[in-house]
């Protein structure tokens, strides 16, 4: 027989009398494979859990625009208390109209800057009531936040010009005031003026059952009125006021938030700081605040790697865990298997041949827990999406990098075992009882 195919045959043969001796020891080598299985398997489940949640909100700061500057109108903390307690005169602070010309046509590399007025209020169609946010705003909000319109028309720059009683609702506040009724045929109120509705919209960055902050639990986001800005200055004008048990307080803001959408993303960071200075050189009070997306975006991912880093670190540990335990099971079987070995050594076998079906014994324990556990890990993410609604993104490197290690581990705990068995004498391991 030719040295190639006698190689050959003695590895074939090594195979063989390696997965009969673990087959003669089901239990045990079952129970050894659980530390293998549960190590895999949480590798791919924390990884495809992490990855998931990381995804959602990467994916919620992405809506906000990439090249946006948002920045918001703030109570000064110097008028919080004193705001409070007050029933004889209102507070004015927040964004202007001037403001946003001056960002318009001071900050370099502007493309638009889109001034917002939001109040709440509450909504009224026949006898259907919600509570919902009406937003005065310009036409090219729906370019700038990326809405998707269902059915109708944005608001116009026509309905901006003459003030016209016109709005955009979203499609979840739709279904709720509107049962029977097609909403682009019928008007709402708010307060004691009706608007036509013109468009119904989806708010992507909006889920529908989570509460506002500062609301009361189970009351729906997506509940936004759009109208022109000129309207919402004309029919709310730019002092609020709110009734307590003292008297009431008042507040005066012209804008409530400004969107600045830069021409590229290069340009954001330096308009960050020159938007600030200029605001400041206006503003005495610290009222307002700026938020920009980008930056929470590389925020987001370096954080993502820091959690992926972590959750993989814990869940390796699961694997060396494993592999210790391949390695314990093991030592006993060499001390079980003594006179086997020396009655092979005395027929023939070679050092490396004791070597070869020891090592082969733990690669097959590490692999089959390995498989199993990929098998588990990756029906454990789905079952969690399922139950939790929760997003999970199950990756090909988590899979391949969990199953690899698994592999390795076999192979590095196996061989200390593998070679103590190789360098028994085989006139003592015949003579072991």
């Amino acid at each position: 027989m030719s040295a190639p195919k006698l190689n050959q045959h003695r590895i074939v043969t090594s195979v063989l009398l390696g997965i009969k001796s673990l087959m003669l020891h089901k239990l045990r080598s079952g129970l050894t494979m659980l530390g293998m299985i549960f190590g895999v398997c949480s590798v791919i489940a924390m990884l495809a859990i992490g990855e998931g949640a990381s995804h959602e909100a990467q994916e919620r700061i992405k809506r906000l625009g990439s090249t946006n500057i948002i920045i918001n109108s703030v109570k000064p903390p110097e008028q919080q208390d004193s705001g409070s307690n007050s029933s004889s005169f209102a507070l004015s602070y927040g964004l202007t109209y001037d403001d946003a010309s001056r960002l318009q046509y001071t900050i370099p590399n502007v493309e638009s800057v889109l001034p917002m007025r939001i109040i709440r209020d509450n909504v009224r169609f026949s006898q259907n009531q919600e509570p919902c946010q009406v937003i005065g705003t310009h036409p090219q909000y729906a370019n700038i936040q990326k809405v998707q319109l269902v059915s109708g028309r944005f608001l116009a720059a026509m309905d901006e010009k003459h003030q016209r009683n016109v709005c955009v609702i979203t499609s979840g506040l739709a279904r709720r005031l509107f049962t029977y009724q097609d909403p682009l045929e019928s008007t709402i109120r708010i307060q004691d003026v009706y608007y036509q509705v013109v468009g119904i919209i989806n708010e992507t960055g909006t889920l529908e059952q989570r509460p506002q902050q500062g609301e009361s639990e189970g009351e729906a986001l997506d509940n936004n009125v759009y109208i022109p800005l000129s309207t919402a200055r004309s029919r709310f004008g730019e002092t609020i006021v709110r009734s307590n048990a003292g008297g009431f307080s008042a507040e005066t803001i012209e804008l409530h938030r400004i969107i600045v959408k830069m021409a590229n993303t290069d340009a954001v960071i330096a308009a960050e700081q020159q938007i600030a200075s200029l605001l400041r050189r206006f503003h005495e009070q610290n009222d307002f605040e700026l938020i920009v997306p980008l930056q929470l975006l590389r925020e987001a991912e370096a954080t993502k790697r820091m959690f992926s880093i972590v959750l993989g670190s814990i869940a390796a540990i699961s694997l060396i865990v494993g592999g210790i335990g391949i390695m314990n099971i093991m030592l006993a079987t060499v001390t079980e298997r003594t006179r086997e070995i020396g009655l092979r050594r005395a027929l023939g076998a070679k050092k490396q041949d004791i070597v070869s079906q020891f090592l082969i014994e733990t690669v097959v324990l590490s692999i089959g827990g390995g498989l199993v556990g990929v098998i588990l890990g990756v029906l454990v993410p789905v079952l969690v999406s399922i139950s939790t609604d929760m997003i999970t993104i199950i990756t090909p490197w988590s899979v391949i990098l969990a199953f690899g290690i698994s592999g390795l581990t076999g192979i590095a705990f196996g061989i200390y075992p593998a070679s103590q068995a190789a360098e028994l004498d085989p006139i003592e391991a015949l003579r072991h009882e």
